[in-house]
């Protein structure tokens, strides 16, 4: 009997070894949607119930109405023409990044990007795929993390036949393609996310933004996929 109680024990313990050794940085980032999402509504009370508080390191810096460019610094346009800058709101990011972590043992990274409205809007979807390959490569290798975790919140059903943002359906495309394409990545859903009440009382329906219910529904989805994903690459 005292073997197996050993046993038992050894088991227990050698299922958790794996969130035990350094903390959890979840990084996120994107333009308006992720500006208007508030971490410790839900995300951060998930992973710090799955992680332990003391274990998880959540850093948000996002910025409303704004084109992937400012986060991949290879960015060039659909014509071949690259902006004179590129890349100054992930360098916002990393600033914010680097001394967070700085000290700390890092046992797992986790990227969450939404955003694409803009690209959408501007016509850049034909370029999106490599511009958000590349930022998520961009991130992975400044942080010395070859095995980073990436979630990307799929653009909502907003314009589904491309009215007013013509390129809706190709970035929406794009970011399921990317998030299906390695098994350290995946999407959310956030179609059902831009129905009832805005933070002032407004009343939303199939909204550009989301509700404020369906933000802290987002944090849910977000906290629930990165789980996942560190569960599975454990």
């Amino acid at each position: 009997m005292k073997n197996i109680f050993y046993i038992l024990i050894a088991l227990l313990f050698a299922g958790t070894s794996a969130f035990a050794e350094g903390k959890h940085l979840f990084i996120l980032s994107g333009q308006s949607n992720m500006q208007g999402h508030r971490p410790q509504e839900a995300f951060t009370p998930a992973v710090s119930k799955k992680f332990g508080s003391e274990n998880v390191i959540v850093i948000q810096d996002a910025l409303g109405g704004q084109p992937i460019q400012r986060w991949y610094k290879g960015w060039v346009s659909p014509t071949g023409e690259k902006p004179e800058t590129t890349g100054d709101l992930y360098d916002r990011l990393i600033s914010k990044v680097k001394p967070a972590i700085k000290g700390q043992k890092i046992a797992t990274v986790t990227f969450f990007w939404m955003q694409g409205e803009r690209d959408a809007k501007m016509l850049w979807g034909k370029v999106y795929e490599k511009s958000l390959k590349g930022l998520i490569k961009q991130l992975s290798n400044d942080l010395g993390r070859d095995d980073m975790n990436f979630v990307i919140g799929r653009l909502s059903d907003f314009v589904l036949k491309n009215q007013k943002y013509e390129h809706w359906t190709i970035v929406r495309d794009i970011q399921m393609k990317i998030g299906e394409s390695s098994p350290r990545g995946t999407w959310i859903d956030t179609d059902d996310l831009n129905t009832g009440k805005s933070r002032k009382g407004k009343d939303y329906k199939d909204d550009l933004h989301m509700s404020v219910e369906g933000y802290k529904t987002m944090g849910k989805r977000f906290a629930e996929a990165a789980i996942k994903l560190i569960e599975k690459n454990k």
